[in-house]
């Protein structure tokens, strides 16, 4: 953030702080020269890294540290404090480290720290093709490159203009407030000069593991040494009366996003059938936009299956009191071009958008022979079947790392961690894939966080005033602690997803106690 001259708050860095000053783990903002930066201290050490989150530009200042990693409050992207490269997702970009100097009691910052060459991999596959250009894919591309990889990288989508910011599809940009130019998350310009060959338009096909190629559409053939099958998911329709007319529209990609816009500013009643994550996110945004919207769902309550009654009560009055209308344990019978038709009744409607869930693109992989049972199959460092083939995202059924239960789990930062995980694991670098489930939820001027997974619970604890959105809810499954929703204490969600990550039970039970 900047002062009324324009410049960055805060201390100037440059000048020099008092070694007393800084705490342990609890960064320091300030300035170095017109740079945002923060001073961390652990133990002896002192670093300087940039402010500012590259994701959405969340303030690092107000996340949390926990050994070499300072954490965003906001979507939980985490950067190394001692290089600044990005260690897990949503953020795809490093952040700015500089040079500290430590002279008797005072600290100062020195300028930006240039990046020095990237030592190559010691192991390195000839090629890499990463089939699917959606978060998963991306991700994978980005990371191959920032850990040195030099071989060929190919990227191969479906949807131009290639990978996109998927969440804000049914968010900010559906509610008119931010512009398409911050929808993709990287251009071909991009692409050109980190020397990956982006691909769109010209699907893969046919994959033959045992001459490690996949083929294309238009006859071009991929070899690869290591192969990331990131396909995604295909939103679902409903199969009734009226699912294919010209206002009833699904949303997953920017064209369908596009498509909603385009008929929202025709239409003045809009039907969202599923009470869904998407579907109330699509409900919120078409509210901005000045829609009348009713949500009709099957289930008693949105979003209890996930989030449980008391956050699904609470999420369905925020929506009530923006004037959605709410017709639940309904079952949709038929759609005509200007009504939805449910069990018990028929609600008006020029615009109709389906949020009924989506399925696993798991075509290519069962072609291909490999294992697939409700996505591909995969192990812990999230290789599938066959050799040097992954899998991750949406189409990735892998161990839980908290349940070792088999999960396949549907949310943006998953897909892009898992993609990130895959690099690493191609080049040798990386373990076993540990990291817990995180997802963000908008609703208005609200946002849920949860960290971990539980399909299932024994109870869940409430702490806090959901009214003043102010509150967390942890889920707890033999006992334990599986996952937990913040409203309004993100670096409560930030702390839960660290000690969950550590297998720390302690550590989360006295977050908790302290909630």
């Amino acid at each position: 953030m900047g002062t009324e001259q324009g410049k960055p708050q805060g201390p100037d860095l440059e000048a020099g702080v008092s070694w007393e000053s800084l705490v342990e783990g609890i960064p320091l903002p300030g300035h170095a020269g017109d740079d945002a930066a923060v001073l961390i201290r652990r133990g002896e050490e002192v670093f300087a890294v940039g402010a500012t989150c590259t994701h959405y530009g969340g303030p690092l200042a107000d996340g949390i540290v926990t050994g070499d990693l300072i954490r965003c409050p906001w979507h939980h992207a985490c950067f190394s404090i001692r290089t600044g490269e990005v260690e897990r997702a949503p953020a795809l970009s490093p952040i700015a480290c500089f040079n500290v100097e430590r002279a008797a009691n005072q600290v100062r910052v020195r300028g930006k720290r240039e990046a020095g060459p990237r030592v190559p991999p010691a192991r390195a596959p000839e090629s890499v093709v990463i089939v699917g250009a959606g978060a998963a894919g991306a991700a994978c591309a980005d990371m191959l490159r920032a850990q040195g990889y030099g071989g060929p990288v190919t990227l191969v989508g479906d949807e131009e203009p290639g990978p996109v910011d998927r969440p804000n599809l049914s968010k900010d940009y559906l509610a008119g407030n931010a512009p398409e130019e911050w929808i993709p998350l990287r251009t071909r310009d991009y692409y050109e000069s980190i020397q990956v060959e982006l691909l769109i338009g010209d699907a893969a096909e046919r994959i033959d593991t045992s001459a490690r190629a996949v083929t294309l559409r238009s006859g071009r053939v991929l070899p690869y040494g290591a192969l990331l099958l990131a396909t995604g998911g295909e939103a679902r329709t409903l199969d009734i009366e009226g699912a294919s007319l010209p206002h009833v529209h699904r949303l997953r990609t920017l064209a369908d996003s596009r498509a909603i816009i385009a008929a929202a500013a025709r239409a003045r009643r809009c039907v969202v059938i599923g009470a869904s994550f998407i579907g109330l996110e699509v409900a919120a945004s078409l509210r901005q936009r000045g829609l009348e919207v009713a949500v009709a769902g099957r289930e008693p309550r949105p979003l209890e299956r996930v989030l449980g009654p008391q956050l699904g009560d609470f999420v369905r009055g925020l929506h009530e009191s923006h004037g959605v209308r709410f017709f639940l344990d309904e079952e949709p019978m038929r759609i005509t071009s200007d009504h939805v038709d449910l069990k018990h009744t028929s609600l008006a409607a020029d615009l109709v958008v389906m949020g009924v869930g989506v399925r696993p693109r798991t075509e290519l992989a069962e072609a291909a022979g490999l294992p697939v049972d409700n996505g591909i199959i995969v192990d812990e460092m999230l290789r599938s079947g066959a050799s040097d083939v992954y899998a991750a995202g949406d189409v990735a059924r892998y161990p839980d790392p908290i349940s070792g239960e088999r999960v396949r789990i549907e949310h943006w930062a998953v897909a892009e961690r898992q993609g990130q995980s895959v690099a690493r694991a191609m080049l040798g670098l990386g373990g076993r894939y540990r990291d817990p489930a995180f997802f963000w939820s908008q609703h208005y001027d609200v946002t849920i966080s949860y960290v971990g997974h539980a399909p299932s619970w024994d109870g869940i604890e409430l702490r806090g005033d959901l009214e003043h959105h102010d509150a967390c809810a942890a889920y707890r499954r033999g006992g334990r602690v599986v996952a937990l929703a913040t409203v309004g204490r993100d670096r409560t969600s930030l702390a839960a997803e660290a000690a969950l990550e550590q297998d720390d039970r302690a550590s989360l039970e006295r977050l908790l106690a302290g909630q």
